[in-house]
């Protein structure tokens, strides 16, 4: 092989890191969490049926799995270490599994066989917590995304407390108080997306976002 060809395969088989990488799409991530959030809002305050609602609920939580899955695979690939497990165990617990509960709740898998939502509330409390010692590391991250971080943390507890059955599913002032929280936490996070997709598209803030909550001190 020549010289000069073998400076052509080099520059073929060492291509720069950057063009190995794979686009963001956190976007998509926050847009599946925003539509599970208001589904959660209208179920929790009671402007929905439930039991009639919860099936056609596990539907649109099956395609949030596929979007947050997906997302957290791009994620770990382009080494967004936090992003990436994140989206992973939402993707797994938040959306898969919830979407299979209110199935069996639903009598769509499983028919005829009795059911109880309290252990529901027990791995909702594990969710929680782990939400809550993970929310730290978003302080670093958009204002909006720290925010919704929060607003879950306020949220979950409420959940929690409903499929122990300290208080009516739906339409109780607990409910109301944690749908609110979720509207407020879809709302942050179509807000982001769509900042995220349109600055990107035009390379200027034509959507504004809120400056990382951190400071770092300067020595």
């Amino acid at each position: 092989m020549s010289e000069e060809n073998k400076e052509l395969n080099v520059r073929v088989v060492e291509k720069p890191a950057e063009d190995r990488r794979w686009a963001d799409a956190t976007p998509a991530g926050l847009t599946a969490l925003a539509v599970v959030c208001f589904c959660y809002f209208a179920m929790m305050t009671g402007l929905v049926d439930g039991p009639k609602s919860i099936a056609i609920i596990g539907c649109w939580l099956m395609g949030g799995f596929l979007v947050q899955f997906t997302v957290a695979l791009i994620d770990l690939k382009n080494k967004n270490f936090g992003g990436g497990n994140t989206f992973l165990y939402f993707s797994g617990f938040f959306m898969l599994c919830g979407a299979l509960s209110m199935f069996v709740k639903s009598g769509v898998m499983g028919g005829g066989i009795e059911t109880s939502a309290a252990i529901d509330g027990f791995a909702w409390i594990a969710l929680g917590l782990t939400v809550l010692l993970w929310t730290p590391a978003f302080f670093k991250a958009a204002g909006q995304l720290f925010l919704i971080c929060v607003f879950l943390d306020l949220a979950i507890p409420f959940i929690v407390l409903r499929d122990l059955g300290v208080f009516p599913a739906a339409a109780s002032a607990f409910g109301i108080i944690a749908g609110i929280c979720l509207l407020i936490c879809g709302l942050l996070g179509i807000w982001l997306a769509a900042a995220s997709v349109v600055n990107s598209a035009y390379g200027r803030n034509v959507y504004p976002t809120l400056k990382p909550f951190y400071r770092s001190r300067k020595k």
